[in-house]
């Protein structure tokens, strides 16, 4: 599954304003970290009212195990994908080298002076498309420390 999501952009709008456009690059990231955050409580509720469990081992649509056939099944499977997927595109995209919008998020730490210099730097050495194979390659190695913490937060203690 891999998940897309594009917006109009200004490219002359964010270099004058390095700071706004920093805050709204990272309101992707922040809106899958929102939408994992309201599978987790689909999850307790499901374990509270018995038609869930914790899995003896968690995997991508499987954070989550139903204990019936049927609507617990596909349930289970749905939150379990949108928590999962959710958190991995959130910190994917938080990743600071372009395209990602992690990228431009970064640059809220700046003033806008350096921002802009940033920003006007990154672009002109063309490191797109660099910085997302070395991302996506680099990312792998990491993604289930993530993984794994995101579950530590769904259930204290279990895993």
């Amino acid at each position: 599954m891999l998940g897309w999501a594009s917006a109009p952009y200004d490219p002359n709008w964010a270099e004058r304003n390095p700071h706004r456009a920093a805050w709204m690059a990272l309101a992707g990231p922040m809106a899958n970290f929102t939408l994992a955050g309201l599978a987790a409580p689909g999850i307790h509720l499901g374990i509270v009212f018995g038609y869930f469990r914790i899995p003896e081992q968690a995997s991508f649509s499987h954070v989550t195990a139903a204990v019936a056939r049927g609507t617990p099944e596909f349930a289970a499977t749905f939150l379990s994908i949108l928590f999962v997927l959710n958190v991995l595109l959130g910190t994917f995209n938080l990743l600071p080298v372009p395209p990602l919008d992690g990228h431009t998020g970064v640059t809220a730490l700046m003033s806008e002076n350096t921002a802009r210099r940033f920003l006007d730097w990154t672009r002109s050495q063309g490191l797109g498309f660099a910085g997302l194979l070395l991302t996506w390659v680099l990312y792998d190695r990491v993604f289930d420390y993530i993984f794994r913490f995101s579950l530590s937060l769904l259930y204290p203690g279990a895993f």
